[in-house]
């Protein structure tokens, strides 16, 4: 008693020392609770609700191209959400460390998404003439063409030219099929070993511990930096070459990281609703949820480094070839979205998550994480609907009404998505019982 007296300066009265005094046990139930049905059912009905009202841009101007633009959207915030919880499953085997015991079963749950991403981005393969340029003028002769027509700049062409090995229809298929058959095929091993690994005859024995600890090690090590090369890859096939003429040796680093900080708020946004209930009410204590948000801090201030430092190398060179890029989203309108993607994405999250109180509150961290995903989707618009000729330097909804399809539609994909992960989250218990680390999310807890 004295000891805790000592440790916690003496104020034995608040209610967040004294419910730690003792050792908890392990909740007898560790199955998913029946909200996370009743979430599902929620997801389900945004999902139809939005994709109905969706079809309503098929009959507007415009509103064809901006329905296949905004699932584009929709489609890549859901791939960040499954590619960067595989990231964040595979550094944690590799660092260790109880932060990442508590995440485990909803990122596992994310990973196990790739299948329906797999389907989702098939009306992307089959219409991508009509997003790329690459794709709807795939050789010389086509370019050629599209040049004299007026369809394509000269400096589009010649660079669409020295770009067909890597962009073209072909091998935009090859490579989505590696990337996403590469995951799936490692986020099927670690989903499987961590099922066998609970069910181990020697579960609890350091034996056992050395064992699985080392299979998952061995797995995710070379595989995080297999996944960060084809990741890249993906990203310049599907967003970047938007832009034919766009360039960037961090654009790839850019969404890894972007990944995180998206991975993060759904994680904490999981883990927190779940809180209400046990087994999670139980584990996920006060000290877990602020390691989480001093991690997402970090991210964030990455994500602030990595963009700013981008964009003042490039403008700072003032090189004719780079800048449009930049100038098509400050001008006609787009200063505003830019303006609204500083402050949301960054500027408030920073802001916010320097406070020790705050990264402490479950109630607050709720609307934070939610604010971070909408955060996501500002960027994510950002990055994809000024590439197009009709978008760039002239956002409008005046004659435009179909732009507003990048609000219904990726809202659906979304929920379809939500639909999927929660459905995998309920398969399987919530914590994982064979790691040293669960016994340390059920130790008093500790002050910061």
């Amino acid at each position: 008693m004295e000891m805790a007296h000592e440790h916690h300066g003496g104020n034995l009265q608040r209610p967040e020392v004294a419910r730690y005094q003792g050792v908890n046990t392990l909740p007898a139930v560790l199955t998913a609770p029946d909200a996370v049905g009743v979430w599902r059912v929620r997801a389900a009905i945004v999902a139809v609700v939005f994709a109905l009202i969706s079809l309503v841009f098929l009959f507007v101007p415009l509103g064809r191209e901006h329905l296949l633009r905004a699932y584009l959207m929709g489609y890549m915030t859901c791939f960040n959400f499954c590619g960067g919880a595989l990231a964040f499953l595979m550094v944690q085997y590799v660092s260790g460390g109880k932060w990442g015991d508590i995440l485990r079963r909803p990122l596992e749950a994310m990973t196990r998404t790739i299948w329906a991403l797999v389907v989702m981005l098939l009306p992307i393969l089959f219409l991508m003439k009509h997003l790329y340029q690459w794709a709807a003028f795939p050789n010389k002769a086509a370019t050629l063409q599209a040049f004299k027509q007026g369809l394509m700049t000269q400096e589009q062409q010649l660079t669409a030219n020295s770009k067909h090995t890597m962009l073209n229809p072909t091998a935009a298929v090859v490579q989505a099929a590696i990337v996403l058959g590469f995951m799936a095929l490692v986020i099927t091993l670690l989903n499987r070993w961590s099922v066998q690994r609970d069910q181990d005859s020697d579960a609890g024995t350091l034996a056992s511990y050395d064992r699985w600890r080392i299979r998952f090690e061995n797995l995710s090590g070379p595989s995080i930096l297999v996944y960060v090369v084809m990741m890249t890859a993906f990203v310049i096939v599907f967003v970047k070459s938007l832009d034919v003429t766009w360039y960037s040796s961090v654009y790839g680093l850019q969404f890894l990281v972007a990944q995180g900080y998206a991975v993060l708020a759904l994680g904490m946004l999981t883990l927190i609703l779940l809180s209400r209930y046990e087994p999670i009410k139980t584990m996920f204590r006060v000290t877990e949820l602020h390691d989480l948000g001093k991690l997402t801090f970090a991210f964030v201030m990455l994500n602030i480094y990595l963009t700013f430092a981008e964009f003042l190398i490039i403008w700072s060179g003032n090189v004719p070839d780079e800048i449009p890029w930049y100038l098509h989203r400050i001008h006609g309108g787009w200063w505003m979205i830019c303006t609204l993607d500083v402050v949301c994405h960054w500027l408030i999250p920073f802001c916010i998550l320097l406070s020790r109180d705050f990264k402490r509150s479950k109630h607050k961290m709720i609307w934070l994480c939610v604010f971070m995903l909408f955060a996501r989707l500002v960027d994510m618009f950002w990055l994809i609907e000024p590439n197009f000729k009709d978008a760039a330097s002239n956002l409008h909804i005046r004659g435009n009404v179909g732009i507003l399809a990048y609000v219904t539609v990726p809202v659906a994909v979304v929920a379809v998505w939500m639909v999927i992960y929660l459905t995998e989250l309920m398969k399987r218990p919530l914590i994982n019982v064979n790691d040293p680390h669960t016994e340390e999310l059920l130790e008093p807890e500790h002050a910061h």
